[in-house]
């Protein structure tokens, strides 16, 4: 997901979106305990989305970026 992607969506947005990356992060983990993943480096990249998401939620939360309305 790239930054400017994020910028675009609306405080609202990013949080269902993270919310949805967490799912899927989470059926990741599973399908790799439980057989093989196809693409081992999705856990990866989908980590990097929920954490540039958080940072992002975070600095709208404490006002020093503004939410996209």
């Amino acid at each position: 997901m790239k930054k400017k992607e994020l910028n675009k969506m609306s405080h609202a947005e990013k949080i269902a979106q993270r919310d949805k990356l967490r799912k899927e992060l989470l059926n990741l983990r599973v399908d790799q305990v439980m057989s093989h993943l196809d693409n081992p480096l999705a856990l990866r990249t989908v980590k990097r989305d929920i954490a540039r998401l958080n940072t992002l939620i975070h600095q709208e939360e404490i006002g020093i970026a503004k939410a996209s309305k």
